[in-house]
């Protein structure tokens, strides 16, 4: 843009000012490469890493300073399976019980609940709670375990052996520091990410066996068989680029960690260590990244196995995990400059979306490629693996930004992350609101004003074919499968508005879709909760979906809002009015393809509706809100932060409940 001459011409009207630019001078200039929606792929094996700590720092500074100016963006939020049933043999427990919905059969997924059928495990209230469970007559709480100085978010259980993931603040003292005898040395207080795995020979006594901490965000997480594998994201210390250094010591500007076990998990002085060396960080061209992704696997049970870790310059958003492969996505922006050519052409933003891909092999991690793709993805369920083919379905644009401008689509790459077949330009103007893959199908949902279900032929992955489309008032934000044949959607109901081009969301609609007939997919069943307003965490976290098709079971949390009998009776009620909260808790249903969703009843760990209404939700979750569901042989079990309550299956009376202190 340094050779482009300007000429700003100016004329004010009574209500705005009107700013022409008329460029001059375009022999001189050199427009932005022409950027069209080919699959960029970079696959570099092994990758390129830094010659020194001066090189890293020297790029890290560099780029640092680039996003400050603005010229680029980063960003790093860091923020399959029917629900499966096991038989709790190592408990000395016959009973079935649920386990969490994951999106992969084999390959668990870190949550705020877990069950081995005998014992629960649940994060409430900064705390780690165990209670027996099973059977309900002997149902109490057995231990609580206290997380010093530190929040947990999620658990993973295997066999006798509980992992905790949770975050931190604290002074990080390092052996550099140490070393440099600065006193008094300069405080350094960072944001981490812990890992402790405790054994639980005895619940009633759980015992911490390691502890591990990082410098940096954690992502999310997947387990598979014993080996759990986790992705962090970490930005430098950034006073190394201080002109001053005499502010800190000479630390390496690698991410931080501390692994402690044995008789030094007694210890309160041991130092942090460098995660890896500069020289073992790895970088692909172009370099654009101010800050590092990492993947850590360990063994959830044995206690002094060594870490094994790959760390770049990257950044996670989502990730999918398959038995064999570990994928990491985030999305990149486009420059300063690319944005306003867009702006002025009217070609809109630049987005796409970054995939690494890892190997996974008994703990082992090693990287294999990255490619791009156009567009960004919703969640992780927009990315899958099958027969060693890569999908993922992204959107280009934004509804509310771009208008008609958004587009979607479906990329499927082989295993070198070589594009091999597309489909794209699905519902222009509309997003995708979920997506599912299974086996040689996808089934995809965008939404504007009314919700377009779409069938999706992938057997081909050089030739991917839409086969069917049925368009429906409402949307899903989830979809689950019921059978080959059969697709669960949950979401919310909608109205076309008068005032435009969009609909309003209503209640929350739940749907059972039949794709026997690919090519003529039908909505089987419906049902709507509530009114405008009614809300679930199922719609934002699948982890809170309980379903077992044997079982005829479907149970999800709920927030209902509903409209006085006067509103509804009034014509006049505008469509974007919300109904008041009336209920918090679990909507429990018979499903099947006879009858669909037939409310069996419902739960609440509140005294009496009012009582809920009293703890204020809209603004405050007083802490008997349910946000899990599991069961165990015929109990169903619902979770909040104070309470797991116990009920029969069969009629839902209850058998007991568990306060949470």
């Amino acid at each position: 843009m340094n050779n482009i001459n300007w000429k700003i011409v100016t004329a004010f009207g009574t209500s705005a000012l009107l700013v022409v630019l008329i460029t001059i001078g375009l022999m001189n200039a050199s427009l932005p490469p022409n950027q069209d929606n080919t699959n960029q792929v970079v696959v570099q094996n092994p990758l390129p890493q830094f010659a020194s700590c001066t090189a890293l720092t020297n790029t890290l500074k560099e780029n640092y300073q680039k996003s400050g100016f603005g010229l680029y963006e980063d960003l790093a939020f860091g923020l399959g399976a029917p629900t499966a049933t096991k038989q709790a043999a190592e408990s000395g427990v016959s009973a079935d019980y649920s386990q969490t919905n994951i999106q992969v059969t084999g390959v668990d997924e870190a949550d705020i609940v877990k069950t081995d059928g005998q014992y629960i495990y649940t994060v409430s209230n900064n705390n780690v709670f165990i209670a027996r469970a099973y059977p309900p007559d002997k149902a109490q709480l057995v231990s609580k375990i206290e997380i010093e100085n530190g929040t947990p978010s999620e658990l993973f259980i295997e066999g006798r052996n509980l992992l905790v993931f949770g975050t931190r603040s604290q002074e990080i003292i390092s052996e550099q520091k140490k070393a440099a005898e600065i006193m008094p040395h300069y405080p350094y207080y960072q944001n981490l990410t812990f890992v402790e795995i405790y054994n639980l020979a005895n619940p009633e006594k759980p015992v911490l066996k390691r502890k591990l901490e990082f410098e940096g965000t954690y992502s999310s997480s997947r387990k598979i068989n014993n080996y759990v594998y986790f992705v962090l994201n970490s930005y430098p210390d950034y006073r190394i680029f201080a002109e001053n250094t005499n502010t800190r010591p000479p630390d390496e500007p690698v991410p931080l960690y501390r692994d402690v076990s044995g008789q030094d998990l007694n210890k309160t002085d041991v130092s942090f260590t460098t995660l890896t060396g500069c020289t073992d960080v790895a970088y692909i061209e172009p370099i654009v990244s101010n800050q590092y992704v990492s993947v850590i696997s360990l063994p959830i049970d044995d206690y002094k196995k060594e870490i094994a870790k790959e760390v770049i310059l990257g950044s996670s958003e989502n990730i999918y995990a398959s038995l064999e492969n570990l994928y990491i996505a985030n999305t990149t922006w486009q420059s300063y400059e690319a944005g306003f050519w867009n702006e002025l052409l009217g070609t809109g933003p630049e987005e796409k979306t970054n995939i690494y891909k890892f190997s996974l092999n008994k703990g082992e991690i090693s990287y294999q490629g990255k490619t791009e793709v156009p567009g960004t993805i919703l969640n992780q369920f927009s990315m899958d693996e099958y027969k060693n083919h890569f999908r993922i379905a992204t959107t280009i644009g934004h509804v509310s930004r771009t208008g008609d401008k958004s587009t979607n689509n479906v990329y499927i790459l082989d295993k070198d992350l070589k594009q091999v077949g597309s489909i794209e330009d699905i519902a222009p103007g509309e997003k995708f609101y979920s997506t599912r893959f299974m086996g040689d199908r996808a089934y995809l949902v965008t939404f504007k004003k009314v919700d377009p279900f779409f069938t999706v032929d992938l057997s081909n992955p050089a030739n991917p074919k839409i086969l069917g489309k049925l368009k429906i008032p409402g949307y899903s934000d989830y979809l689950h499968p019921y059978d080959n044949n059969h697709i669960i959607g949950i979401g919310k109901e909608t109205v076309e508005a008068e005032e435009g081009n969009f609909a309003w969301y209503q209640g929350m609609k739940m749907a059972i879709f039949d794709v026997t007939d690919v090519e003529n997919p039908k909505e089987k069943f419906k049902t709507i909760i509530g009114d405008r307003g009614t809300d679930s965490p199922v719609l934002n976290d699948h982890k809170a979906f309980l379903f077992n098709k044997d079982k005829q079971l479907l149970v999800i949390p709920i927030t209902l809002a509903q409209l006085t009998s006067e509103q509804k009776a009034n014509t006049n009620t505008m469509a974007n009015i919300y109904g008041e909260y009336v209920f918090q808790g679990s909507y429990v249903y018979d499903i099947s393809l006879n009858k669909g969703f037939v409310l069996k009843g419902r739960l609440t760990h509140y005294e009496d509706d009012e009582m809920f209404k009293k703890s204020g939700y809209y603004f405050y979750d007083g802490g008997l809100s349910i946000q899990r569901n599991l069961y165990i042989d015929n109990s169903l079990y619902s979770i909040s932060n104070q309470k797991i309550m116990i009920n029969k299956l069969t009629d839902l009376t209850k058998e007991g409940e568990i306060n949470l202190p």
